[in-house]
Formats: structure tokens, sequence, C-alpha cells
């Protein structure tokens, strides 16, 4: 009670002398958080997982990065070699990861040099949870051990996924991550694998490099039992999102299934088409010591490369659909638009864009050339039409 009779006092005398209360200072805002420079345009690659699963080894992983310089795909810009789940072994006693000793006997640190003395580039797998999905020890309360430990073995990619997490909160989760990558003193490029639970579009530029929007990708065309994320399923959640992605941070529809057999030609082929207007990252799930050579013509199309790595790094949009029907575009740097036309039906379908949906006069002429077909088509104007096979594309680059 006296306390308080005090406490008054002074507050009483404090005002008649026109002196102020003591006030607590607000902390001071946290800084914007900047970019880490890295991933200015979608990253290239591949990752075991959509071919391998689990069925991996040094042995693997060699054959894919030799198969990378020997089939033309680095020439063509595929720069990073990305171990997926199943490598780690047990930690050690002061809880360092350690590679599984039977899969990866050289360690993880020999097999970064082979990928880099390729000139590629090497990634590897974790998760935010206490496990992978693969029941494997995840990174969780080994953050910043774990990436101090990717740094010494020369790791230059990072996918962090999201098993095991339970109650964790996404955005906080991954930025640890981002930290402990920064901390590390190696530039790591930092894929976020949370499947849009979180919807990592809203809060994850500047903590990581590219995040997905969707669960695992299945190789077929759409939804079926037990599959729900089928590649058509996927493109239409992109609907929308395109105003998150820019140089450094790109919304990731997961890998590309070209060449693992589930889809026909026309539809790895649209997949691809439809991946670079989105500015996705090109990341190969395939086997590429055995691929084929129309998956190898599809994966090595620089043209449409082009059209994915073009540094304005804007994604595409679907600015038409009707029905099975619809249009794509991708605005390019220099002013041009890339265009898919897509045909989702059972039959082949006339499909047409009009300039006003590019943003030009009706008018002008403009110039058209065919992607998959690599030839000039006549010059037009007010629109450009053709027909589109059955689950196809035609991919055009229309330009002044």
């Amino acid at each position: 009670m006296r306390w308080f009779v005090l406490s008054g006092f002074l507050l009483l005398s404090w005002l008649a002398a026109g002196i102020s209360p003591i006030r607590a200072e607000a902390a001071p805002p946290e800084p914007p958080r900047q970019p880490n420079g890295l991933a200015l345009v979608p990253p290239m690659g591949w990752n075991s997982w959509n071919h391998f699963g689990c069925d991996i080894s040094e042995k693997t992983i060699r054959a894919a990065a030799d198969a990378m310089v020997r089939t033309g795909m680095k020439q063509a810009g595929y720069a990073y070699v990305v171990i997926d789940d199943c490598w780690q072994g047990e930690r050690d006693g002061e809880g360092n990861i350690t590679a599984d000793p039977a899969r990866f006997p050289s360690g993880i640190k020999a097999l970064a040099d082979y990928v880099h003395a390729r000139g590629l580039k090497f990634g590897i797998y974790s998760d935010a949870g206490s496990k992978t999905c693969a029941g494997r020890s995840g990174s969780r309360g080994h953050e910043y051990q774990d990436a101090r430990q990717y740094a010494a073995w020369g790791v230059d990619y990072l996918k962090y996924d999201w098993c095991s997490t339970y109650t964790q909160d996404g955005k906080s989760s991954y930025q640890v991550m981002s930290d402990a990558l920064r901390a590390s003193g190696r530039p790591i490029v930092f894929s976020l694998c949370d499947w849009g639970t979180n919807k990592p579009w809203l809060w994850g530029q500047n903590i990581g490099n590219l995040w997905r929007t969707s669960g695992d990708i299945y190789d077929g065309w759409e939804s079926r039992e037990g599959h729900y994320n089928g590649m058509t399923n996927i493109l239409d959640r992109q609907a929308g999102l395109e105003s998150y992605a820019g140089p450094g941070h790109w919304n990731d529809p997961d890998m590309l299934e070209v060449g693992n057999g589930g889809m026909t030609q026309d539809e790895y082929t649209a997949q691809f088409s439809l991946w670079s207007v989105l500015a996705a990252p090109l990341i190969a799930g395939n086997d590429l010591a055995n691929m084929s050579g129309p998956t190898r013509s599809i994966l090595t199309n620089r043209e449409v490369i082009a059209v994915d790595q073009d540094e304005l790094g804007v994604q595409g949009r679907r600015v038409f659909k009707d029905g099975d029907r619809e249009v794509w575009v991708k605005p390019l740097k220099g002013g041009g638009r890339a265009v898919v036309l897509f045909n989702r039906g059972a039959k082949a379908s006339q499909i047409a864009v009009d300039w006003d949906m590019l943003g030009y006069p009706r008018e002008t002429s403009m110039q058209v050339r065919d992607l998959w077909q690599h030839k000039n088509l006549p010059g037009t104007s007010e629109r450009f039409a053709t027909e589109v096979p059955s689950h196809g594309v035609v991919m055009v680059r229309i330009s002044r």
C-alpha cells in the first residue's frame, strides 16, 4: 500500500512540475530483409526424386552429372544436380549429419567435387521437421549446424521439405534455415518445399529463392484416384500467382516429368512449354543417363528455354479460356511476347490469340516464330490462329 501511495505522489509531482513520466521506448522496426542475390533467373537442373525415389547412390548421381554434360543439357543451361531424400545416414556423436555409408561410401564432399569438376553445381535435400518424408534425420534444431556442413561439402542448392513439422510455423521455420544458410558463408540457393501449405508466395520473397505452390506432381495429364496433382491440376493452381514471382523469387509448380513414361510426347511438350511460360524452375526428373532422343529434344529446346530464362523475369498468365482452349502469355525483355496456345481437349482444335490479349494495337503487323518448329511464320496483323493437337500446344514468340 505504501508503494502505491508513493507512486501516486511521485506521478502528481512530475505532472505539476511539467515532467512527463518515463515511457518504455518502442523497439525499432526490423530492417527490410535483403535478397541473397541468387537465382536471378529460374534455376535449371535435375533432381533424383521423380524417377529414382529412394533408390539412389553416389553411382546414380555421378551418372546423372555425366549425362547432363554428354547429352547437351549443360550447354542448354541446366546447372544443378540435386540429391533428394534418402541420402542421409545417422547423426554422429556431435550431432553432425552424415551420409548413408552404404549408398554414399565416398561421402558427400567427394560427390560434390565430382559434380563441380564437370562444370555443374551440386544440390542436396533436408526437411524443416525432425524427420524427412522418408524418415531420415531432418534439420529441426540443427539448422545452423547443417548449413555449416553443407557449406563445407560445397553445396550450392538446398531443397527443404515440410514433413514431420506438426505445429511449426512455416514462415519462421524457413526463415531460420534461410538465416543459417546466409551465415554459412557460401551462396546456396534455397528451395522452399512446403507444398503451398503455408502460402509461401505471400512471405517467401527474400527468405527463399523458389517455393512450391502445390503438392508433389504426378506423372499424368490430370488427377485420378490416389493422385491429386496431375500436370493440368497443378497448372490451374498457378493462375493468379504471377504477381509474386520475379528475379530471385519464383513460384515453383514442381519438377518436370518429361521422359518418365506416364504421359505422351505431346503432353510432355505441353508441360515443358507451359512451365517455361510460367517462368518456373526447370528441374528435370527423368533418368538422364538412359533418356530417349525425343525426351532430349524437349528438354534441350533452347528457344523454349530462352523464354523461361528471359531476364525480364515475368511469370506468364492465362489471358483466355474457352472450355478446353486456352492462351497463356509471358512478356519478354525487348517488348515481345511468348504465347502458348493450349488444347486440353480430346480432339485437335483451332485456337487464336488476338493482339489485344497481348497489349498490341490490332492493326499492327507482327512477326511470329514457332518455337517447336524452329521457323518464322508469315507476318500477320490482328491475330494469330492455328490448329493445336489434342493435349498439346503450339508455342510462338510474337514481336514487332
